[in-house]
């Protein structure tokens, strides 16, 4: 059998705080273990998992690798709204006149991420 990704791993500043927001944003939450402080953080959803562990380091380039997010019970524009009231910054809007496009938005330690249009607003145009 392949290897699995058993989940995706993310260098941060603050790994309790960002993942306190990204539970948020999945409408997830943090592993029962984790407290502020901790080294370590653990976002279980069911769209997979991730991995916040402190670093020394402060993130100095644009993201490698990156999250596209899709609504599943709101509009792309609501879901965008949603993550900034939570804490995202907007970074760029390449939202289309005909509906199509995605925005890009960065977690409160700037990493970047985006967010498509939901399903329904997929099949409805």
């Amino acid at each position: 059998m392949a290897s699995l990704v058993r989940h995706i791993t993310i260098d941060c500043a603050d790994a309790y705080g960002l993942g306190s927001f990204w539970a948020a944003a999945l409408d997830a939450s943090l592993h029962e273990d984790d407290h502020p402080g901790d080294p370590e953080a653990l976002v279980e959803s069911k769209a997979g998992t991730l991995l916040f562990v402190t670093v020394p380091d402060r993130k100095s380039v644009k993201n490698r690798v990156h999250l596209d997010l899709q609504p599943q019970d709101r509009t792309r524009d609501e879901e965008v709204e949603r993550l900034v009231g939570l804490g995202a910054a907007l970074v760029a809007d390449h939202r289309r006149p005909d509906g199509t496009g995605w925005v890009t938005l960065a977690d409160p330690e700037g990493n970047e991420f985006c967010v498509e249009r939901s399903a329904a607003e997929r099949d409805a145009g």
